[in-house]
């Protein structure tokens, strides 16, 4: 406690500064998400305030960040398909998610799992974040030029056979949930379908009408319809929001241009009193958490969404600690991962009960945070303090916004979130692999296809299956290097210095192994094939491992069925400096003593040298 307030004065000013900075892409994100500016407003509170209070690095600002967000809408998207376009109805399933997001964050740290995180392949995270500039800015299209698909009654018209199929395929739902046989009493299926009215059949029609309108493919395949209905005001805030963010930072970055585009165009709007289209209505009054997430919760309703939740924790974990090294690097401390990891969760946790977007470490606004001063957990804390504030007091103007000027906002967040240090690199990085006739790096394959598949299937299929591939790439890449190293060659063809003086009349008898790296399921066919190479000459093999680090039980099966096929030739197998990893596995799998008895282990190859001479005779 005597540490958060040793600094209050530059923490304050810190995170008063980090405060505004959040306060339009907090609003811009949660519009973005689907679940309205509140959702990102709660978010940036409740996820700032108790990430900086428990989480593990001082001067980190948390909030909803663009990756977090492009997840989000994804998972709300689908929730509020299947509850047919109800937002409401669907936001405790969506909120549920959010809550289980944070509660495995909370885990991560507490199974120390925090440090494992820096080994998810780069390739994977560049086409990802790239992607996610790719969809916020693409999805934001549409509303800076002020086309909305659901209110399109042409375009809305045209789903309405599709909605009638849907509705009659629910009472189909509905009658076989009752048990009624709707074949053998069709007058009731009728009976119902007579009670839709035409308002139920146009609700219907615009949920899918939005629902084939969103993401990078149906705002492509709407957008030569939304260009003939531009609506220029719309199209003119947008523009002058990026010039103003752009235009400004030229002048001077001690105000972020940000919330000067926010203000000034939408004084302009608002001023001038401009028929634009504001944001939704932000609601006065302290937060209120939704207790429906607890006492309507159903396990199936969430059951689909496990794996997104995982991939929305995790996607927090590498947001939160990729951030984590940025301040550590500008404040020359060291953060804590798993505890940071733990309080992302705890700030996600509770964001998602009030209703809040989750989030992560945000690093524009973490290194804004400590160039104004911040210098402790105090600074996030009077983060969060300083939005709610702004909730309680600005709430009405606020909802004043001009849904332009935040779609603006969030087209440049899209432009500045891509890898362009990763898409500059394509051209200098090896071309290491062939397919077909075409060769290319392997690295630059994972990137593309987690683009690819992000930007127009799925996010979180995209960063597993990116995940595979680059992993796939790594074995192959360790078993070809492990191969190349540890060619499997007798005594005549290859020799150490140390063996240079071995008997000359003993050559034939013995027969040397070196294993040059560690042997894995990426090397054991390499390893598999000392079998063929061993003479018909040799009573002894010396298998040397000082430089086998490392096996797996994919490499130590290969290894026992080496030896379990020498001993039924009757050849003795000599290991020389075993090391400690390879020796506790063998030990473990009890090939210690079992195949290799503990006289035939030497800790250098002096001492086998000395055991050879003494015990194998010269019959060739």
């Amino acid at each position: 406690m005597k540490n958060l307030f040793s600094n209050v004065k530059g923490d304050a000013f810190g995170g008063i500064t980090s405060g505004i900075v959040a306060l339009p892409l907090a609003l811009a994100f949660g519009v973005s998400s689907g679940l309205g500016p509140t959702a990102g407003l709660y978010g940036a509170i409740f996820i700032s305030f108790f990430a900086a209070l428990f989480g593990g690095t001082s001067t980190q600002i948390s909030g909803p960040t663009a990756p977090m967000t492009a997840v989000s809408m994804v998972v709300i998207a689908s929730i509020i398909a299947v509850n047919d376009g109800d937002v409401n109805k669907a936001l405790p399933v969506i909120l549920t998610v959010f809550l289980l997001a944070g509660l495995m964050q909370i885990s991560l740290g507490a199974l120390g799992l925090g440090k494992y995180i820096r080994y998810i392949p780069y390739p994977v995270v560049s086409g990802f974040m790239t992607a996610i500039g790719v969809i916020i800015l693409v999805t934001q299209i549409l509303p800076a030029i002020g086309y909305y698909p659901k209110e399109d009654m042409d375009y809305v018209n045209q789903y309405k056979p599709q909605a009638e199929e849907t509705i009659l395929k629910n009472i189909l739902s509905e009658e076989a949930g009752e048990g009624i046989l709707a074949l053998e009493d069709f007058k009731e299926t009728i009976g119902r379908a007579e009670s839709i009215s035409e308002a139920d059949i146009l609700k219907e029609s615009k949920t899918l009408a939005s629902n084939d309108a969103s993401g990078v493919l149906g705002t492509l395949k709407v957008l030569p319809k939304a260009i003939t209905q531009i609506s220029w005001l719309e199209l003119v805030l947008a523009l002058g929001t990026i010039f103003i963010i752009y235009g400004f930072k030229r002048i001077t970055t001690a105000v972020p241009s940000t919330l000067v585009s926010l203000v000034v165009m939408s004084g302009i709007a608002f001023g001038f009193k401009l028929n634009y289209r504001p944001i939704e209505e932000i609601p006065t009054g302290f937060p209120i958490p939704n207790l429906e997430i607890f006492t309507g919760f159903q396990l199936s309703s969430i059951t689909p969404y496990i794996f997104t939740a995982l991939t929305l924790a995790l996607l927090g974990a590498i947001d939160s600690l990729l951030t984590s090294v940025v301040a550590d690097n500008m404040t020359k401390t060291k953060h804590e991962p798993n505890k940071e990891l733990v309080g992302q969760g705890i700030g996600n946790s509770i964001g998602a009960i009030f209703g809040g977007l989750p989030g992560a470490g945000a690093t524009i606004r973490t290194v804004v945070n400590i160039k104004s001063g911040g210098k402790t957990k105090l600074s996030g804390m009077i983060t969060g303090v300083v939005l709610l504030v702004i909730l309680l007091a600005l709430g009405p103007i606020a909802s004043q916004i001009p849904a332009a000027v935040l779609a603006g906002i969030l087209i440049t967040v899209g432009i500045g979130v891509m890898d362009y240090k990763g898409l500059k690199a394509i051209p200098s990085l090896p071309k290491d692999i062939k397919i077909g006739p075409v060769k290319l790096s392997s690295e630059v394959l994972a990137m593309l296809v987690v683009l690819i598949l992000s930007t127009f299937w799925n996010l979180v299929y995209a960063v597993g299956i990116g995940l595979v591939i680059a992993s796939l790439m790594f074995m192959k890449k360790i078993g070809d290097l492990t191969g190349k190293r540890s060619d499997v060659k007798s005594l005549k063809e290859e020799v150490w210095k140390d063996e240079m003086d071995f008997p000359e009349k003993l050559k034939e008898e013995v027969f040397i192994k070196h294993v040059k790296g560690p042997l894995f399921f990426g090397s054991t066919s390499d390893f598999q094939s000392l079998m063929g190479q061993i003479p018909k000459t040799a009573s002894t093999v010396v298998i040397r491992l000082n430089l086998m680090q490392y096996i797996d039980q994919s490499g130590l099966y290969a290894l026992e069925d080496a030896l379990v096929d020498l001993r039924k030739d009757n050849i003795n197998v000599l290991l020389v400096d075993l090391l400690n990893q390879p020796r506790y596995m063998m030990e473990r799998f009890g090939m210690i003593p079992d195949l290799i008895p503990e006289k035939h282990l030497f800790k250098n190859f002096d001492t086998c040298m000395r055991w050879i001479k003494d015990n194998v005779k010269d019959k060739y």
